[in-house]
């Protein structure tokens, strides 16, 4: 398949629109496949901010970026206009230390080391999960730039820094040691079964999930000034909430000029839409975030149990979609 001057202008234009972009199943947030997940893993550990293109979701791309690079699989990383390699060279690259290079990232020399607390009863149980890894292989501590945290089980790479805790050792990257000083790693009980508890003093604020009617109570004591759709045009001619704003274009820009500790709502139609948009402003540093559980579907249910709205979910569909 030969590319097309379209296609070649659309690829060249991705590519010089970003510093890193990874070309990839999925995304950043959600990988669809082992390889792109490897790269997503190392590049997390190195740099705040890189593009992805989901291959999958553009057949033309899925192709086309293959002609482009004359290289046969995804992934494909693109650093500062040129083209790195797949899986398997990034990680090479990455164990030998070259790619913090072309990165520019901190080496480990400029990085400070983290405290990190791990307790005698989370100790034990990496200890034994250590009993039938490989000689020589440690346990890796990973902060992503929203405070993803991960533990798992390798060999020391060229950049980690160690870390002791007691007697105890753990490696962290040097982009996750900027992220880790004061973390406590515990293993405990719940009603769920026992697991690794984490606990960040680095961490941002969680979304505060707000119920239908704890909603209505900040609206009516004037606690919430803003409110955001995180729906469509068309959902909103639907049903709305008195003073919800359309979380638009121009709306996205308007709440990037608020002060960081405005309080800030979000609704969709079931919560989901809405809490990505929450976190989304919170990664963003404001520290007031909140999100309506359960959505518009919730309050019509709670609050305002309107005749007329849609009572499931494929009734509304239907409805968005025109067919009834």
């Amino acid at each position: 398949m030969s590319l097309s001057p379209e296609l070649k202008a659309r690829i060249d234009e991705i590519i010089a629109s970003n510093q890193v972009v990874v070309f990839m199943k999925g995304n950043r947030n959600f990988p669809q496949c082992g390889f792109s997940a490897s790269v997503v893993q190392i590049l997390n550990g190195l740099v705040d901010e890189y593009a992805t293109v989901n291959v999958l979701a553009d057949p033309d791309i899925r192709q086309g970026i293959k002609d482009y690079s004359n290289w046969p699989t995804i992934p494909q990383v693109y650093i500062r206009g040129e083209f790195v390699g797949g899986s398997d060279i990034v990680k090479e690259l990455h164990a030998s230390g070259e790619l913090q290079k072309l990165l520019g990232t901190p080496s480990v020399a400029d990085v400070t080391a983290p405290t990190i607390t791990i307790t005698p009863a989370a100790a034990r149980s990496l200890r034994e999960a250590l009993a039938d890894a490989d000689p020589g292989d440690f346990v890796h501590i990973g902060v992503s730039n929203r405070f993803e945290h991960t533990m798992d089980l390798g060999p020391r790479g060229a950049t980690d820094i160690e870390v002791k805790s007691g007697d105890f050792s753990v490696l962290v990257d040097p982009m996750s040691a900027r992220r880790a000083n004061g973390l406590v790693i515990d293993f405990v009980d719940s009603p769920s079964g026992a697991g690794f508890r984490i606990d960040n003093p680095n961490a941002p604020p969680q979304v505060k999930q707000l119920s239908p009617a704890d909603l209505k109570a900040k609206l009516d004591a004037g606690e919430l000034e803003e409110l955001f759709d995180v729906r469509t045009p068309q959902e909103r001619e639907i049903a709305r909430l008195d003073g919800g704003r359309l979380l638009d274009d121009e709306t996205m820009s308007y709440i990037d000029g608020l002060p960081k500790d405005t309080p800030l709502a979000f609704y969709c139609h079931t919560g989901r839409r809405s809490l990505s948009a929450a976190e989304h402003f919170r990664d963003k540093g404001f520290t007031r975030t909140f999100n309506l559980a359960g959505g518009i579907d919730a309050w019509s249910r709670e609050i305002d149990p309107g005749p007329t709205w849609p009572r499931t979910f494929d009734e509304w569909q239907s409805v968005v979609s025109g067919e009834s």
